[in-house]
């Protein structure tokens, strides 16, 4: 049985790490490489970069700051931002890392997931959906870092990144981010039930049985983990860790 990922998700802004609060205010974290070196002495299993201005700001992804990174880091890496066209996959991948991260691209441009996944494989191709539920509570997806509301159901357009190629699913609360409350149980579950390929979890990790209830109860394959990585605890400051606790046999996948 494989041991459930627990994967680090880093947010880059011009060239540094931040951590947002439900992709709003952020808070410095530290520089990139040196963060990469913590993590690889905590022997991760995987890291997620996710650059958080450069599809508003119409940006390519940053390939000096990514090359920097793949030659610090010695465990699998994924990236996202900016990826917009094939060229621009090949690039980073090119570069070292062995997963990119499509969101707001695979809604403006679906085929896209489609032709990355042919040329590289389904394994390589991650779907971010980032949820955000409305004034009534109504849960949809959203784009352009969190801004602009597709309207598109979530668990809907989860069934679709699946038949057009994308391997995983990163799966983000926004009302949840960066709050230390808890993940969204009920829509990590609605999800994982309509589709197949593993579903990352992601947006309010800020504890270890957190953890456990979103793989048990919500039968999530992976878990991404912001603040509590990079925090020592809720408003207090930058920590580099990750959990030394380890799951119990019954939430491995």
């Amino acid at each position: 049985m494989l041991r459930t990922r627990l994967i680090p998700t880093l947010l880059l802004r011009n060239e540094s790490l931040v951590k947002t609060v439900r992709f709003d205010k952020f808070t410095y974290v530290g520089d990139p490489c040196n963060t990469v070196r913590i993590f690889n002495e905590l022997e991760v299993d995987e890291l997620l970069f996710l650059d958080i201005t450069a599809t508003r700001e119409r940006r390519s992804p940053n390939l000096k700051i990514l090359a920097e990174i793949a030659n610090e880091c010695f465990m699998p890496l994924g990236y996202g931002g900016g990826i917009r066209e094939l060229a621009h996959a090949k690039a980073v991948f090119d570069i070292g890392f062995e997963k990119v991260v499509l969101n707001s691209s695979a809604v403006e441009t679906p085929e896209l997931l489609t032709v990355i996944a042919r040329q590289f494989g389904s394994q390589a191709v991650v779907a971010s959906i980032d949820v955000k539920a409305g004034m009534f509570g109504k849960l949809t997806v959203r784009i352009k870092g969190g801004h602009k509301n597709t309207h598109l159901d979530p668990v809907d357009w989860a069934k679709e990144v699946e038949e057009r190629g994308a391997g995983e699913i990163l799966l983000t609360s926004i009302n949840r981010e960066g709050s230390w409350e808890g993940f969204d149980l009920d829509l990590v579950k609605r999800v994982t039930d309509a589709v197949s390929i593993p579903v990352i979890a992601h947006g309010g990790a800020g504890k270890f049985a957190d953890i456990i209830d979103v793989v048990k109860r919500a039968n999530a394959s992976a878990v991404a983990l912001g603040s509590m990585v990079v925090f020592q605890k809720k408003g207090m400051g930058v920590l580099i860790n990750f959990p030394s606790e380890k799951l119990p046999t019954k939430v491995m996948q």
